[in-house]
């Protein structure tokens, strides 16, 4: 048997504990009971690695075994590596056609309080997005410009669902991202000192007009909806990217991603 071979444990019953909470992280999105979340995938599994997160347990379907060793050296000895059947592994991920790889891995996990002691925070909020490919954006997007962290306020996709966690390409394992209520983030972002811009399809002041240095967070809507009625009378300025007027809006990935280029470019990032 090669050293590869020995860390692999055949499970063979659904209702494994492990296997139970690979599933119901998937499904809820939600974290474990002692704190790990779910991904899937050969790259991502590479991104959490590089980034230093703590595994629970790696899982292998038997066809993607061969793909999954290269993976081994690279996880701690003490980390379990489960082998399943290649129809177990699909009844547990979420994935139409899953590659056959997937961990519970444990987010770095500062608290809110922790982040704004940053002596120029810039936080990218996210009012109601529902598509996890757009927040996936926003979340890569507000790491490559310089933000210290995303909030995600409510009725915005959950963070933790498989899908944005793809779309994130390994930044969510190295950015912070917080689920609050809109009132309790502001509460402590005013006590920091922190000023409130919100975006708008329509009208506000161009962002390259803008001030978009200090203590800062931007605030971007769905594209069908925009930000918050609540939001925005709270928010010290409104701010509008100029487009074409044949085009609607923007999605909010892209405007995200504008935006929070701007403020980089005005921050020197």
């Amino acid at each position: 048997m090669s050293t590869a071979d020995s860390r692999f444990r055949p499970v063979s019953s659904r209702q494994n504990a492990l296997v139970k909470d690979l599933r119901r992280a998937f499904s809820h999105g939600e974290t474990t009971d002692d704190g790990f979340c779910a991904v899937e995938g050969l790259r991502i599994i590479e991104e959490a690695v590089r980034s230093g997160l703590r595994f629970k347990a790696l899982f292998v379907s038997e066809s993607a075994k061969d793909r999954a060793e290269k993976l081994l050296p690279q996880i701690a000895a003490q980390v379990e590596v489960i082998l399943l059947a290649d129809d177990i592994f699909a009844s547990a991920v979420t994935t139409e056609t899953p590659q056959g790889v997937a961990a519970l891995v444990k987010l770095k996990s500062p608290t809110f309080a922790e982040i704004l002691q940053n002596p120029d925070p810039l936080i990218l909020g996210a009012a109601g997005v529902q598509d996890p490919g757009n927040l996936g954006t926003m979340i890569r997007s507000a790491e490559a410009f310089g933000a210290i962290a995303v909030l995600a306020a409510e009725k915005t996709v959950n963070p933790l669902n498989p899908k944005v966690m793809r779309s994130t390409a390994g930044s969510i394992f190295r950015l912070p991202v917080f689920k609050l209520p809109w009132h309790e983030a502001l509460t402590a972002m005013r006590a920091r000192g922190l000023r409130i811009v919100a975006t708008s399809s329509h009208k506000g002041v161009p962002i390259d007009e803008a001030d978009l240095r200090g203590p800062l967070a931007i605030y971007v809507g769905s594209e069908g909806a925009g930000v918050p009625k609540d939001i925005l009378s709270a928010a010290d300025q409104t701010i509008v990217i100029p487009h074409s007027p044949r085009v609607e809006s923007l999605n909010a990935g892209i405007a995200a991603s504008l935006i929070l280029y701007e403020a980089a470019r005005q921050r020197k990032y």
